[in-house]
């Protein structure tokens, strides 16, 4: 999760391509990616021919950088 020029908070679920969401608050953010997580879900359920287009990766961490 990062607040991106607008100071909106954005979640992205880095598993599912292109899956993200955002909200005004982080709780807000969250609950969006958790309800669009879902829906992906369910569109793959409705359109199993899609699930060969995805690329599944697993995050191991993150690590803070300062510049």
């Amino acid at each position: 999760m990062y607040k991106d020029e607008d100071n909106v908070f954005i979640a992205e679920c880095v598993e599912l391509q292109g899956c993200i969401s955002q909200g005004y608050t982080k709780d807000e953010a969250l609950l969006n990616i958790k309800d669009a997580i879902k829906g992906y879900l369910e569109s793959l359920d409705k359109h199993p021919e899609e699930k060969t287009n995805l690329i599944f990766r697993q995050t191991i961490g993150l690590i803070p950088v300062t510049v």
